[in-house]
């Protein structure tokens, strides 16, 4: 931050008095759901509203949570399932998933979320990885579970959900009815104890396996609050994001925080439609939200003016995972009634980067928090010591770019307890994560960025995706950022395309808006719209119209199958 900047600053006054208060014991399932189950008043809040494309719709309240959670944690130990065994949840946003990880925590197990959208050989190997010993899916991924649970030999056990009842060893209906109604005796864990192992895909080598602690839900806490505009001090909140629950977007950004504050969220399963978010966004009166860049551009080329259209409560969006880019950031002001608040992590350190809207004093007041700037990343949330560095560790000056990193202790020399505890049996991939002693080290993201003199970290992408161009330094998301600005693009993914003379062109891929043609006439248009707006180096040489991007499970462009399909291709082509 500057050192100009008013002592009377709300990022200075939160920052400063920031204090972390980390218990011994500590379990996610006892702070999410239990200690809102015990109390009759708060027994009868809704946890989950829950909603099928197909029409069908209840709620779950926290009592009903709490009981269905301890029924599962019966089942499941007469199961055989044991304190640190890692058990598979295999499902979309639905109640279940949500009783199975309260279940999971009580008992001491692991969680490990993985996506519906996982095909079988991405199952196989983290089944395998992982040493799972059980998987809990329903009818989207139940056959791809049955086609590798050969392969599979530490899985003892397949639990049938939903439209997947009978197809597996045991179905939920009767696994539930059969176990004791009685509360079921909670594990004791410490903060450090894990609690869910997620995998990442890293751009090179197979995924790699984040163990996270229970205390790390206490890490993205901070960032939580902030990027929401102060949740967990009104009643009538109402969360809802599209990010999928087996991801730590849906998990640590929006299940497990919410029902920690004691609020309500919604669980939409189905498809992903701008349309269908707006309505569903009404019919809930959701209030918060986290919407990812992608979602968020559907959204604003489908329904340019959404207020006209439909009755929408929100008072907070929160986006991640790509850059959001100042043309969607002014259409969420305009349109939506809220400046999104850009938030920045990943699976390791999460929540550690971003905005706030607004803010509740000491005295109760709502106050201005600090303000977004349109394109920027934002400040370090209160709590996470962040700085841009170069390869050896040292802070760059501010203004030149690097990699942002996380130190493992706050600015007051506590421990930050949204570190994860490393990756599965990989010791290599863990210390190469981290610059420094281990006591006095920093956490690298692999993401490049600029920090100005007020501390705002300005993304200029993955440090993998960042490429030279005839000398010239380009990082793709500005152009993307500025293609997406022409109405024709409805998305757009900037890579190298391999060049003789130059080293590198910069090459885009553009996703067209309804009603546009791919035409030479709009490769000119897109390429004079970049160069009259950025450096005359950033315009793409090279155009390519394509009618979807290759896109993760989590909503990020993969950059990397383009960039080495331009390098398969320069292979291929003929010399000359």
């Amino acid at each position: 931050m500057s050192a100009a900047a008013s002592p009377t600053d709300p990022y200075q006054l939160l920052h400063g008095s920031f204090r972390w208060q980390v218990p011994a014991l500590f379990n996610i399932a006892e702070v999410c759901c239990a200690r809102w189950a015990r109390r009759p008043p708060t027994a009868r809040r809704v946890a989950v509203a829950w909603e099928h494309e197909d029409g069908r719709r209840g709620t779950l309240s926290y009592g009903q949570l709490q009981a269905q959670a301890d029924r599962l944690a019966h089942a499941l130990a007469a199961l055989g399932v044991r304190r640190g065994d890692r058990v598979a949840v295999v499902m979309p946003q639905r109640p279940e998933t949500a009783v199975a990880h309260i279940a999971l925590y009580r008992l001491g197990a692991v969680a490990m979320p993985l996506s519906m959208l996982f095909g079988p050989e991405a199952l196989a190997y983290r089944l395998q990885d992982s040493g799972a010993v059980l998987a809990i899916a329903d009818e989207s991924a139940i056959a791809s579970l049955l086609a590798v649970r050969a392969a599979c030999p530490a899985l003892r056990t397949l639990l049938a959900v939903g439209g997947a009842v009978g197809q597996g060893d045991l179905d939920w209906p009767a696994a539930l009815a059969a176990a004791p109604a009685a509360p079921f005796a909670p594990c004791v864990t410490a903060a450090d104890d894990p609690a869910v192992l997620i995998y990442t895909s890293g751009t090179t080598g197979p995924p790699k396996g984040a163990l996270l602690p229970h205390r790390a839900l206490i890490g993205n806490l901070s960032g939580f609050v902030c990027s929401q505009n102060w949740f967990g001090t009104a009643a009538d909140e109402v969360f809802w994001s599209p990010a999928d629950w087996a991801w730590t977007g849906g998990l640590m950004d929006a299940l497990l925080p919410t029902l920690y504050f004691g609020g309500r969220i919604v669980a939409w399963q189905g498809r992903f439609s701008p349309t269908q978010a707006f309505a569903l966004m009404q019919r809930h009166r959701v209030t918060h939200s986290f919407l990812f860049p992608t979602a968020l551009k559907a959204m604003m080329k489908a329904v340019p003016a959404p207020r006209q259209h439909y009755r929408l409560q929100l008072r907070a969006v929160m986006s991640a995972g790509e850059a959001v880019g100042d043309a969607v950031f002014h259409w969420c002001r305009e349109a939506l009634g809220v400046s999104v608040n850009e938030m920045f992590g990943q699976t390791e350190i999460n929540y550690i980067v971003g905005n706030c809207g607004s803010y509740l004093d000491a005295a109760g007041q709502c106050r201005p928090g600090w303000p977004a700037r349109p394109g920027s990343m934002g400040r370090p949330y209160p709590g996470h010591r962040v700085a841009v560095i170069d390869d050896a560790g040292s802070e760059v000056p501010r203004g030149a770019p690097g990699d942002v990193a996380l130190h493992r202790r706050d600015i007051h020399g506590d421990p930050d307890p949204v570190f994860f505890l490393g990756y599965w049996r990989n010791d290599a991939a863990t210390r190469a994560k981290f610059t420094g002693d281990p006591g006095d080290s920093w956490c690298r993201t692999g993401d490049t960025a600029v920090m100005d003199a007020d501390g705002y970290l300005w993304y200029q992408g993955r440090s993998d995706d960042v490429f030279k161009a005839a000398g010239y330094r380009i990082g793709p998301s500005e152009i993307e950022n500025c293609l997406v600005k022409h109405p024709a693009v409805a998305n757009a993914a900037v890579v190298p395309k391999p060049d003789r003379e130059r080293g590198a062109l910069v090459k885009a891929y553009v996703v067209l808006a309804p009603g546009h043609a791919g035409d030479a006439a709009l490769v000119q248009a897109l390429q004079d719209h970049v160069r009259g707006r950025l450096a005359p180096y950033e315009y793409p040489k090279e155009i390519e119209f394509v009618d979807a991007l290759p896109m993760t499970t989590t909503g990020k462009v993969q950059r990397r199958v383009l960039r080495l399909q331009e390098e398969a291709r320069a292979r291929s082509a003929p010399p000359g």
